[in-house]
């Protein structure tokens, strides 16, 4: 059985008034329950009613998190040589095509993000399954197969991130640093939510977002009201 330590049971302790909360509170709560001596990152947690082996129930979008995420991303760039100078201006740490494909046959490389331009998608086939097996294969429906090599790579340092479900119907994600104000999670995470909200699969009756639940790096999950939540999204 996992045990914890005593600043973790205290920060349950100051959870404990609420079976759940709305976004302010719990963002609020979140910045007081954490208790690492470094820069927690906030993570959002959601359970869907779907069911993920059905193609029309599949959750899959981007959003561009306002205030960032507040992590500095090491993008791979894979293009053509002419692209390579656009690609490393705009931030990527690596760019190329040849060299970098060497690199992912290795397996020992260490990117957040690999992104292409579609003209070198056929290069990529030899590395597929090393670059699928890490969750780094480009894909056009997470927006990292793109012809705007320059303005994906700029949007991605700023805070563009993908979201999607896991094979269980939930969602993780995270959506800033505990060091941020409390103003800049809370519009983090309100426009994280609005874009889960806008992505509800066409082929899900009812219940669409079961639960969401907020939390640090190592610090208790608080829950929210879906309800109140949601429906004060749906006024904005």
């Amino acid at each position: 059985m996992r045990k914890y330590g005593k600043k973790y049971k205290d920060a349950l302790k100051s959870i404990a008034d609420k079976p759940m909360y709305n976004l302010t509170e719990a963002v609020k709560l979140l910045k007081e329950t954490s208790g690492t001596k470094f820069d927690s990152t906030a993570e959002v947690h959601l359970n869907l009613n779907i069911d993920p082996k059905q193609a029309d129930q599949i959750v899959r979008s981007t959003v561009m998190l306002p205030h960032g995420t507040g992590k500095k991303l090491k993008i791979a760039a894979v293009t053509t040589d002419e692209k390579v100078k656009i690609a490393k201006d705009a931030g990527a740490t690596a760019a190329g095509l040849e060299d970098l494909i060497e690199e992912f046959k290795k397996g020992k490389f260490n990117y957040d993000i690999v992104v292409a331009t579609p003209d070198v998608m056929k290069n990529l086939a030899k590395v597929a399954k090393i670059l699928g097996q890490k969750g780094l294969m480009p894909n056009p429906k997470s927006g990292t197969v793109t012809h705007d090599l320059g303005k994906t790579i700029e949007e991605l340092g700023r805070g563009r991130i993908e979201i999607k479900n896991d094979k269980d119907g939930n969602v993780h994600s995270i959506f800033g640093k505990v060091s941020f104000k409390e103003d800049e999670l809370e519009n983090n995470l309100r426009t994280l939510l609005r874009t889960m909200r806008d992505a509800k699969p066409s082929g899900i009756k009812g219940t669409y977002i079961q639960s969401i639940t907020v939390t640090t790096t190592m610090g208790p999950g608080i829950k929210l009201s879906v309800n109140e939540v949601m429906g004060s999204l749906s006024k904005e």
